[in-house]
Parts: structure tokens; sequence; C-alpha cells
């Protein structure tokens, strides 16, 4: 007798309140996303796209997600072969289910920061990242002083890829001295890009 795939790894979009990870050694698997306000996961759409883009870079890479939300941007990444991902969420009903996801991946490569996430650039020990993750809230608008912390405070390795997602309305700001723009797309409302950090 045929059995039966798993249910998590059935075609299809994933279902209201939850998220799955794309690819990787968790693929297939979902996570719960908190009914929070403005919590937004990033798309399967637009998440395959991007980790395209970061696939020579992902391997071994330390990571840094700071606006984590269900942690999928991380967890995905640590699914693909990152060696550690740094997940930054303040809200304490996002928290308690991030946490839950990663003890049901048994993700012991990453680690949750209870912290906003500006104290947490501006006051914690920088440890240099190959791949940040900035997805924040579409009604934050300080994209650029984000960057620019990240640039300034030393959480960038040498050439390290820091990935952009806001509002398409959203006005452009600069980037700071020595990033470049290697790809940007939209989707829907979604704007969304990798930037190159390069050494001075």
């Amino acid at each position: 007798m045929r059995r039966r795939p798993p249910t998590a790894r059935k075609p299809g979009p994933a279902p209201p309140g939850r998220v799955r990870i794309v690819a990787g050694k968790w693929r297939g698997r979902f996570l719960e996303v908190a009914d929070v306000p403005e919590l937004r996961p990033t798309s399967e759409r637009i998440r395959e796209t991007l980790f395209n883009w970061l696939a020579p870079r992902i391997e071994g890479s330390r990571c840094l997600d700071l606006f984590a939300g269900s942690g999928v941007l991380g967890l995905e990444a640590l699914s693909r072969g990152a060696a550690e991902v740094h997940l930054v969420e303040r809200n304490p009903q996002a928290l308690r289910t991030l946490r839950l996801s990663i003890v049901k991946l048994g993700a012991d490569q990453a680690t949750v920061h209870a912290v906003d996430a500006f104290d947490f650039l501006v006051s914690a020990a920088p440890l240099p990242q190959d791949i940040v993750f900035l997805d924040p809230p579409y009604s934050l608008t300080a994209l650029g002083d984000l960057c620019a912390i990240l640039d300034s405070k030393g959480w960038l390795a040498p050439g390290a890829f820091v990935y952009l997602e806001q509002d398409s309305s959203t006005a452009p700001f600069d980037l700071p001295h020595g990033w470049t723009v290697r790809r940007e797309k939209k989707a829907g409302n979604v704007r969304y890009s990798l930037t190159e950090a390069l050494a001075p």
C-alpha cells in the first residue's frame, strides 16, 4: 500500500497563520505566525528569489535577522546551510511563537534577542555578519538609519550582503558609502533589494 506524503510537504500556499520554509533541511516545515499587527512575513515567492540570489554565499554564513517576527528569513537561512543566525524581536507574543518554532525545528544555531532592533545594534557587542535581513514593519521609515548604524558600528563583515524590504511607495534613501545594489525587484506593493557592503 502506498504511503501518503507528510501533510507538511504538500504543494500549495501555507494555511492562514503559518508560513512554510521553501528549501533546505527543513523544506516544507511550517512556522506559526503570531497574530500581531504589522507582522507580515516575507512571501514564499520573494524568499525563493532572495535565496537564489544568496545561494553562492549562504553556506556557512553568519546571519542577522533584525525584525525577526515569525523568524522565517533567519530560519530559512539556517535551513539552507547558514552556520548561525541571530534573531532580534521585541514583541512578546511574536517572541513566544518564534521560540516555539525554534524548539520544534531543533534549530540550535538560532539565538533570539528580546530587544528593540535599534537598541540591539547600538548596545550589543558587534559581531560582523555575512548576511543581514532588514524587513521592518512598513510603517517604519528608518531603513536608512539602520543601514548607517550597521555600517558604522562594525556589524558587517567585508562584502556583507544586506537584504532590504519595504513598501514600493516608500521614498528611496541614500545607502552608506561603498554599498552597492546588486539585485532589486518589485512584487505587488513590495520593493526588495540585495545590497553589498564593500570594504572602504
